[in-house]
């Protein structure tokens, strides 16, 4: 049977800790969590996404995520876990979008696509169905933007060229971890159907 996915060389996704907002609204930076790095990494891996971007501002943050990295990379948890390290060939880390969007062009001489996800977002939004058909058809890198806290920050919803629809869960409720979000949308997107 031939394989019926997208090609996802052409999908980076990217993990937004600045600017996203709280539970009040306000725009934050929120810290980044070992287990959406390791979990995320590995479904990158699995859904042959390009590259997971990790973007943070704060310094400190940067460097604990690099710590984590490298150990699963050149550390003992390379020797260790060689699919763990294989997973985290996928992550690279930046202090910022506009980080991630020249590292992209620099790859394709092309702005990417950005899309966005978000749990409340209503109104004109591309569909998983019509994410994949695109990535199949065309030759244009696509950034997909999961973000933290309470959701991404207006200012980069609205530099977005697409709104991803969001995940509808049962009777309503839809709060996921956001490593089960990138899950659950990639498998729609470049997963074997």
């Amino acid at each position: 049977m031939k394989d019926q996915s997208p090609k996802a060389g052409m999908l980076y996704i990217a993990l937004l800790h600045y600017p996203v907002i709280n539970k009040e609204g306000k725009v934050v930076a929120t810290a980044i969590a070992n287990m959406d790095l390791h979990d995320i990494a590995r479904t990158a891996k699995t859904f042959g996404v390009e590259k997971f971007y990790v973007i943070n501002p704060i310094e400190a943050q940067r460097r604990l995520a690099g710590q984590i990295i490298s150990h699963w990379r050149e550390g003992y948890g390379a020797a260790y876990n060689p699919s763990r390290k294989a997973a985290f060939e996928k992550v690279e880390i930046k202090s910022d979008l506009d980080e991630v969007l020249v590292d992209i062009k620099k790859t394709h001489n092309t702005e990417p696509q950005i899309i966005v996800t978000g749990a409340n977002f209503q109104g004109e939004l591309l569909t998983c169905g019509k994410m994949r058909e695109a990535i199949k058809s065309n030759q244009l890198p696509y950034l997909l933007i999961f973000g933290t806290g309470s959701g991404i920050a207006e200012e980069i919803v609205n530099q977005a060229d697409y709104r991803l629809e969001p995940i509808r869960g049962k009777d309503g409720y839809n709060h996921l971890a956001v490593r089960s979000a990138v899950a659950v949308i990639l498998d729609r997107v470049v997963g074997i159907s």
